[in-house]
């Protein structure tokens, strides 16, 4: 059965692009789900997000909600996490729990055979979790081995040091995990109040692809969540803000190679310049090796492996970021590039990078929709960005849509090299107190 399941989850894949036909499913119960039909394989994906997520850690909980969904699979009922596995594994299923700052993940693959026993197991690890002790304290012990792991990784000390700098008091400002302080402190009742706190119908989306139709999903829907609470009542972490000075701030670490982490205030998801702001990015410092700052500053110059530059568009902030690495001997000279081309993106970009970054952007993108979990993955995305489900079809003319013009209007209003702010984690020469 293992094996069914592997191969479903290795070919079970849509015919074509174009056939991507999303219907939009309420259960009699009012779980809302999008669903896209393909009966070719008797294999369903279903994904659900409960959003937000770890951000709605309380007040000295940092690391709860993560902890929460560690120790879902932990036990339900009569089944400690060694029976759970075992009936799981049984029916050929599979079944992954993640925490995010911004959602709670559930995701689950499951054989048409075996739908009703999955879904009553999925059900019982999602609405009846038992968090027995030992495995609170053994998952809370795995936890703390990362967070200690971290401590001694310069791009996760470079990441958290931006991100304390950048969020202050809130929620973002601190790794999921919590810190081994935060970690330490949880205890039962903390998982249990985390659950309360996140895992509810007023924060859900639901999206499943496979062989399943729409009145089978609205059951499914109400006997796999129909018994979660509607809310909660815990507050919502508000805005959260930008606080971070322009300029550099060096973490000392000794390390031969400094870590580099930049950024400032960048774009919300459904801002009309989105697209644009997109498209600029891609050309400054997207995926590709023909990026404007993987030019200037590793094929020109080499000071660098690699680097690039997001978009991070989140529920309570949103900012244009970048990373990079580089010898300490060399890194002070790729933060003076970096603002430098910074400055120059409104200015400097073509016609014909333009193109390039369009043919890529466009072509890539129906990539994604190469199997059942990626294009449930992709629907409850869309839903949590508030997406219409014709999003599909009209994404690639949003792209082309975009002019030369609305570039260098968008790039003169998104990359600011007046406000960009680095993070420099190592012994870097010629930066901070060194210098």
């Amino acid at each position: 059965m293992r094996f069914v399941l592997a191969a479903a989850l290795s070919v079970a894949s849509l015919p074509a692009f174009a056939a991507v036909d999303v219907q939009e499913v309420t259960s009699p119960g009012g779980i809302d789900a999008w669903l896209v039909e393909e009966p070719s394989i008797p294999f369903t994906a279903l994904e659900i997000r409960f959003s937000p997520g770890a951000a709605l850690d309380r007040a000295g909980k940092r690391g709860s909600v993560n902890l929460m969904a560690g120790l879902l699979e932990e036990g339900t009922g009569d089944l400690d996490a060694q029976g759970f596995a075992a009936a799981r594994d049984a029916l050929a299923a599979s079944f992954r729990y993640n925490a995010y700052d911004d959602a709670v993940s559930v995701s689950a693959r499951f054989l048409t055979e075996n739908r009703d026993e999955a879904v009553d197991l999925l059900r019982r690890s999602l609405v009846e979790p038992s968090f027995p002790e030992d495995a609170v304290t053994r998952v809370k012990d795995q936890v703390l081995s990362a967070i200690a792991s971290d401590a001694t990784d310069p791009n996760a000390i470079a990441q958290q040091s931006f991100d304390a700098l950048a969020f202050g008091d809130h929620p973002y400002a601190v790794p999921v995990e919590g810190t081994a302080e935060t970690a330490a402190s949880l205890t039962r009742e903390d998982v249990v109040q985390a659950h309360r706190d996140t895992l509810v119908k007023d924060n859900l989306y639901v999206a499943a692809v496979g062989d399943i139709t729409a009145e089978d999903l609205g059951t499914l829907l109400d006997d796999l969540l129909g018994d979660l609470p509607q809310s909660s009542d815990v507050a919502q972490p508000g805005d959260a803000g930008w606080n971070i000075d322009p300029g550099v701030e060096v973490v000392r670490y000794d390390t031969p190679q400094s870590v580099v982490v930049f950024g400032h205030e960048g774009i919300e998801r459904d801002d009309p310049d989105f697209f644009a702001a997109y498209v600029a990015n891609e050309i400054f410092g997207g995926s590709g090796f023909n990026s404007r700052l993987m030019e200037e500053v590793r094929v020109k110059r080499g000071l660098t492996y690699g680097i690039g530059t997001y978009l991070a568009p989140m529920e309570y902030a949103e900012y244009v970021g970048g990373r990079a690495a580089s010898a300490n001997s060399s890194v002070g000279e790729l933060v003076d590039v970096v603002q430098a081309e910074w400055g120059n993106v409104a200015v400097g970009i073509t016609a014909e990078e333009l193109d390039e970054a369009k043919t890529y952007l466009t072509g890539a993108y129906p990539l994604r929709f190469d199997g059942n979990a990626n294009i449930a993955s992709i629907l409850v995305g869309m839903q949590m960005d508030r997406l219409p489900t014709s999003y599909i079809d009209t994404r690639n003319d949003n792209i082309e849509a975009v002019s030369l013009d609305d570039i260098r209007r968008v790039a003169a209003r998104i990359y600011r090299p007046e406000d960009l702010s680095f993070v420099v984690v190592g012994q870097p020469e010629g930066l901070g107190e060194d210098g």
